[in-house]
């Protein structure tokens, strides 16, 4: 009997691409989503051809009514909420609502499952860090600047401060910025942004181009989580982990310099003070030294295969793909 895997949130840009990856590596897939952004991925073709992938449309606020999750789950994977500082800035009632009143119902309605609880986070939660000699590690002071990462933030002292009432054993895993492909593609993040600005209309604007942000892979995400599952229980209990490659710690000049050399033209304007003061670097050795993962994509190689598909002319038109707007709202 295969083993299950509850993904909550797991239509987004990152879940689509884990569904996928869990799947091929024989795990039955339980995904639940409200479809906030209006959007699923049920063309994809893991979705067509596996009999262990479900769907439910469902919200996670209302946990406690979802009778249909199966009594033995080998892990739970929380990807559910707005993600990104803009989206929940627009709609800080929501964010809020979903963000930390949400997820705090779910791990109170399955506080007693014994299984693997994996809270995926962020590398925003380190803020600003005012010395570029000082790299960030899972110790560092936290110093969340944004509502989304201040949410994160919460969710991550919650499950600090419960663990002793829960059965299950927590990992958080914080993520630096994801990049790359997805069949919920997004371009509100900085790769994507820079690169389809560039290439299609020929201009972009650029503000603080000298801070800097560490960069995943969604496909790497996706190698971390499924890492993690497969991970003894002393080696995770809840444990907190950054994700990335020291390798691309990236500031967004470095990032646009790399897309300009695949001779591509356009006008560059960098702006200083931006109202964003967010600027870090991040240390990823501590899930390098004991889980033995390491990132398999570089920065440059997620620019090259996205302008690949943008020669082909694909994702000419990027509207509603992002986290811009809820159309329900």
């Amino acid at each position: 009997m295969k083993k299950k895997i509850l993904v909550l949130g797991g239509s987004g840009y990152i879940g689509t691409v884990l569904n996928k990856n869990l799947i091929k590596k024989n795990f039955e897939v339980i995904n639940i989503d409200n479809l906030i952004y209006g959007e699923y991925d049920k063309n994809t073709s893991y979705v067509k051809s596996s009999n262990y992938y479900s769907f439910y449309k469902f919200d996670i606020r209302k946990i406690k009514k979802a009778k249909f999750i199966p009594e033995k789950l080998e892990a739970i994977i929380v990807l559910c909420g707005l993600v990104g500082d803009p989206i929940t800035k627009k709609y800080k009632k929501l964010s809020n609502s979903i963000n930390r009143k949400g997820i705090v119902e779910c791990i109170k309605f399955f506080k007693n499952k014994k299984t693997k609880f994996i809270f995926v986070s962020t590398c925003s939660n380190y803020g600003l860090i005012k010395d570029p000699k000082k790299i960030a590690n899972e110790k560092t002071k936290l110093k969340p600047l944004s509502i989304y990462a201040r949410d994160k933030v919460f969710i991550e002292k919650f499950l600090q401060k419960k663990q002793k009432n829960l059965n299950f054993s927590y990992t958080i895993l914080r993520f630096a910025t994801a990049f790359g492909l997805s069949p919920r593609m997004r371009f509100d993040l900085s790769i994507s942004d820079f690169a389809h600005q560039i290439y299609y209309k020929k201009k972009l604007e650029v503000y603080d181009p000298h801070t800097w942000r560490p960069y995943c892979h969604v496909e790497d995400i996706s190698r971390a989580i499924i890492k993690i599952i497969s991970a003894k229980q002393s080696l995770i209990k809840n444990q907190i982990f950054n994700v990335g490659s020291d390798k691309n710690n990236y500031t967004k000049q470095k990032i646009i310099k790399n897309i300009l050399k695949h001779k591509l033209k356009a006008k560059i304007h960098y702006h200083d003070k931006d109202k964003d003061p967010r600027n870090y670097k991040v240390n990823f050795s501590k899930i390098t030294n004991k889980l033995n993962f390491k990132c398999k994509f570089s920065v440059y190689y997620g620019i090259n295969e996205i302008l690949k598909c943008f020669k082909r002319g694909m994702y000419k038109n990027r509207k509603n793909l992002g986290n811009y707007f809820i159309p329900a709202e």
